[in-house]
């Protein structure tokens, strides 16, 4: 399928279940060149990417990565992305495929006096799973002692590379940013390993729905707050109120309030009673057939045995514990309002 200016495959020959379930017992490869790959460089580069931001770049150290989001003056969100501090004056990028072009463009007016670029000669390849740290250790030692949310240059079949042990499945797991012309030589690699096979764009999105984490475009937009979306960790204790560098960033008096004083809605996990998924846009009804918010991600959840979803809810409707009633072409469908994630997520801190 096309995909931000890409073909995509949604899966491969074994089917969506069968990948997300190797994935999570084993090691799935993941293709997502189509993410974007930015550099951003200079003495101010952190200072500028402050202003963009509600992270602490400042104080992050050479090696060290963390997920931020890129605000808009009314609180929303115009993408999430991972930061990673490559040196003490560059920073590398990694943004949605579908948002990267006005990223670039929002990047490069908020940080002047930086050199702000696409790597555009740069594929990516994600290696996620249980046993992607002894698949990646050899071809790469170097990377294998990485803990979650850090990155390391690495040289695989003699090719310089950068890795970060990252990743969106809610697994240990790895990102590989190699050159275009070598992708196909390292991914063959990666999957002449048995424990490893390749994985598409439909498991890649249940993986992440089991781990509770955010797509942009569902559970983030420029209409969403990082707080309503349920990622007030995300904003760093530096750039809060009572922080070192308070405000700053983009819709930051919005944001600090709602995370002060709470927001209308909130994002709240659903367990779907039966086995009839439940989708993106369906009404979520309280008791009374009230609408009290909409599903804004939800599939089956192969791990878990049944359909799962993400929504958006009135802060006040949205307590744990409560049923409630999604609308499926007139049907109602119950459902249990929990926690997320759905599964136990397992990133590797060391």
């Amino acid at each position: 399928m096309a995909f931000s200016g890409y073909e995509m495959p949604v899966q491969f020959a074994e089917g969506i279940i069968r990948e997300h379930l190797h994935t999570r017992d084993a090691a799935g490869l993941f293709d997502v060149s189509h993410m974007g790959q930015i550099m951003v460089t200079g003495d101010r580069a952190a200072v500028e990417l402050e202003t963009l931001m509600p992270a602490n770049l400042l104080d992050l150290s050479v090696g060290q990565s963390t997920y931020s989001l890129l605000t808009t003056l009314s609180g929303g969100v115009y993408d999430d992305l991972i930061v990673t501090r490559d040196s003490e004056t560059s920073f590398y990028l990694v943004v949605n495929g579908a948002c990267k072009a006005k990223d670039l463009e929002l990047i490069a007016a908020g940080c002047p006096t930086s050199s702000v670029g696409m790597l555009q000669e740069r594929a990516l390849l994600a290696l996620q799973g249980p046993q992607a740290r002894p698949v990646i250790g050899a071809l790469a030692l170097e990377a294998s002692s990485l803990t979650f949310m850090s990155g390391c240059h690495a040289s695989i079949l003699e090719t310089p590379c950068y890795v970060t042990c990252s990743g969106y499945t809610g697994e240990d797991g790895f990102e590989l940013s190699v050159p275009a012309g070598r992708v196909e030589t390292i991914a063959r690699a990666l999957l002449g390993d048995p424990r490893v096979k390749p994985i598409g764009l439909g498991a890649r999105d249940s993986l992440r729905l089991e781990a509770g984490l955010c797509l942009y475009g569902h559970e983030l937009s420029e209409s969403i707050t990082p707080i309503e979306a349920g990622l007030r960790w995300s904003i760093s204790s530096a750039r809060r109120s009572t922080g070192a560098r308070p405000l700053g960033f983009p819709g930051a008096s919005i944001i600090l309030d709602q995370l002060a004083l709470g927001s209308p809605r909130t994002r709240v996990g659903l367990k779907v009673t039966g086995k009839r998924p439940v989708r993106e846009g369906q009404e979520i009804q309280n008791g009374a057939g009230e609408t009290v918010g909409i599903v804004t991600s939800g599939g089956f959840g192969p791990s878990v045995d049944g359909p799962i979803a993400m929504g958006l809810m009135a802060t006040a409707s949205a307590v744990v514990g409560t049923v409630v009633f999604i609308d499926v072409r007139g049907k109602l469908l119950e459902a249990e309002i929990v926690t997320t994630p759905f599964i136990k997520q397992r990133y590797f801190r060391g």
